[in-house]
C-alpha cells in the first residue's frame, strides 16, 4: 500500500504526514505508535495483516520527524506531535473509533480523547504501556544535573538508546511537555478504557501505568498485566493479546 499525505500546519510549520488508511467495517482501528517508531512497525504491521483478515478499518501515519512523513524529528513536541494526531483522526477516519497507542502513542492518545472537538467519535482507548506525562515523569526528573545544564544551555542531549542510535531530547520538547501533564489531577475518560503493561518494563515503569486505574477513579479503565513482559510487547504472545484485546473492546462498543 502506498502511503498518502496530508498537510498540517501552514507556512513555516507546514509538514507533509504519511498515512496508510485501510477502508473497512468498524469501528476502525487508529494506530498511534511510540517515539522514534514508525507505522511499519511491528505491531503496526501485525495488525494491519489482521485488518486484512477480518476487513476492519485501520489508519496508521507518521509523525512529522518520524519514518515517511516530512519535517525534523528535533522540531517534534507533545503540541506538534497532538495536532498532527488531531488532523489524521479528524479528516482521514471516520465513525467510532478505537484509538491504539504504544508508549508515546498511548500518552498522545489519552490527550486526543481530551483534544478533539468530536471526541465522542473515540469509542475506546488500547494503551500498550502509556508513557503519559513523560517529558516530565519519565525524562526531566529523572535526568541528572549535568544532563539539564546540557539540555538548557545547548538546547539539545544526545540520549543513549537501547534500540539504535543515541536520539535528541530537546529543550523545546521538555518545555513544551509542560502545557499538556495530568500531574495528580484525575483522569476522566469518556470511553472504555484498556492499558496493557508489562511488569519487566524498563522503560515506562509498570506502576506508571498502573497508577492510570486509580486516577480514573469509577470510569471503565482495566488493567492488562503481562508478567514477562518487557517495553516492546512485540513479542507473537504480546501481539494476539494486542489484537484479543482490541477486538473484545470493539464488540464491546459496537
Amino acid at each position: 500500500m502506498t502511503p498518502q499525505t496530508l498537510t498540517v500546519g501552514e507556512g513555516d510549520l507546514s509538514r507533509e504526514i504519511a498515512f496508510l488508511h485501510r477502508p473497512g467495517s468498524g469501528p476502525g482501528v487508529l494506530w498511534m505508535q511510540g517515539f522514534m517508531s514508525d507505522m511499519i512497525s511491528t505491531k503496526a504491521t501485525a495488525l494491519a495483516e489482521w485488518a486484512g483478515r477480518t476487513g476492519a478499518e485501520l489508519t496508521r501515519f507518521d509523525y512529522s520527524g518520524h519514518g515517511q512523513s516530512g519535517g525534523e524529528f528535533r522540531d517534534g513536541t507533545v503540541t506538534r506531535w497532538l495536532d498532527e494526531s488531531a488532523a489524521v483522526f479528524e479528516h482521514t477516519t471516520q465513525g467510532p473509533q478505537i484509538v491504539v497507542g504504544s508508549s508515546m502513542g498511548g500518552y498522545l492518545a489519552m490527550l486526543l480523547e481530551r483534544y478533539v472537538a468530536n471526541a465522542q467519535r473515540i469509542a475506546g482507548l488500547v494503551l500498550i504501556a502509556p508513557a503519559w506525562d513523560m517529558t516530565e515523569a519519565l525524562m526531566w526528573s529523572v535526568f541528572p544535573d549535568d544532563v539539564r545544564a546540557q539540555i538548557m544551555d545547548d538546547g539539545v542531549w544526545l540520549r543513549p538508546s537501547e534500540y539504535g542510535d543515541p536520539y535528541p531530547i530537546t529543550r523545546g520538547l521538555i518545555e513544551d511537555g509542560r502545557a499538556h501533564l495530568w500531574g495528580d489531577a484525575a483522569w476522566t475518560p469518556e470511553c472504555p478504557v484498556r492499558i496493557i503493561h508489562g511488569r519487566l518494563d524498563p522503560d515506562v515503569p509498570f506502576a506508571h501505568g498502573a497508577a492510570l486505574v486509580d486516577k480514573a477513579g469509577a470510569r471503565d479503565v482495566r488493567l492488562i498485566e503481562v508478567a514477562d513482559g518487557e517495553h516492546r510487547l512485540s513479542r507473537d504472545s504480546d501481539i494476539a493479546l494486542l489484537i484479543t484485546t482490541i477486538e473484545e473492546l470493539r464488540a464491546e462498543v459496537s
